[in-house]
């Protein structure tokens, strides 16, 4: 068994062994408003319960490695004291990966990762409204736990009004755990599905994606496209080229003869294929076609 002293390891490292051997660990969606009343979302898996009466969450952003920074969402909950903290399940676990995307200040991550902000009752920042639960908090207390990259944050949240969606109720109200379908970070880029196991998600682009908002209106109001495949299609640096598009489709006409006459349905359930792949470019192509 190997022994180690953390401090004899870099942060990065460090990091990545706490990430990879505490694990599955729940994720704080997290949503908050700045001074301005702009909003941001981002995912946070240092995160948890801590009490029922009061009702306290506990997530914690961490200073960037790289260049101890501070993120936007503790900078926000600092100047407001206001965060709601959405569960994922399964259903939006590409979207919600896609807002961990590190965009400029003011940039919208709802738009970006095609999710619906829904105005919360009683604070100021948004709701997912494709989360199955929603936690309303009044942020108690920030416990800054050091002062270098990696070093934690905790907010303390008191859960002033939750919501929960009626299709993951039971018939005496409480929640079925297989229909909330759950999702959990570990290390690298796995992920837990609760009543299934590991899967892989590719981490967003550290060049930034094009996001939903990119999206011709065709795409992204698809009646075939699922929110994760929104998510995969928005994870791409730039939209390939006519001439691209061109060269694909006169490879594959032997397979799709009438691929450029069929309608916008049947081009979508051939991109939903190779998204089941993982080729994003491919699905594009057929898209664009």
């Amino acid at each position: 068994m190997a022994s180690i002293d953390p401090k004899t390891l870099s942060t990065s490292k460090l990091h990545s062994y706490l990430l990879s051997a505490v694990a599955p660990r729940p994720i704080a969606f997290a949503s908050t408003v700045d001074v301005d009343g702009n909003p941001n979302i981002s995912p946070f898996s240092f995160f948890n319960v801590f009490s029922a009466n009061p009702p306290i969450l506990i997530f914690s952003p961490s200073r960037r490695v790289r260049d101890n920074t501070e993120k936007h969402t503790l900078q926000n909950v600092e100047a407001t004291k206001e965060v709601v903290i959405n569960v994922v399940n399964y259903d939006m676990v590409h979207q919600m990966s896609l807002t961990s995307t590190e965009y400029p200040e003011k940039v919208n991550e709802f738009e970006k990762a095609g999710l619906t902000m829904l105005k919360s009752d009683i604070v100021k920042p948004f709701r997912v409204a494709e989360a199955p639960v929603q936690f309303e908090c009044k942020v108690n207390d920030i416990i800054k736990l050091g002062t270098e990259g990696g070093a934690g944050n905790l907010i303390i949240c008191e859960v002033v009004k939750f919501h929960i969606d009626d299709d993951v109720l039971n018939e005496d109200g409480s929640i079925d755990q297989k229909k909330l379908d759950l999702v959990a970070r570990a290390g690298g880029s796995y992920y837990s599905r609760a009543k299934k196991g590991f899967f892989e998600i590719p981490k967003p682009l550290s060049t930034l994606g094009i996001g939903v908002d990119s999206f011709p209106d065709y795409v992204k109001n698809s009646m075939v496209l699922t929110g994760n495949d929104l998510g995969m299609l928005a994870n791409i640096e730039a939209l390939p080229t006519k001439k691209m598009v061109e060269d694909f489709i006169a490879d594959i006409g032997e397979r799709h003869p009438n691929i450029k006459t069929v309608t916008h349905r049947q081009k979508h359930k051939l991109a939903r294929n190779y998204l089941s792949f993982g080729d994003i470019e491919s699905a594009w192509k057929v898209l664009l076609s």
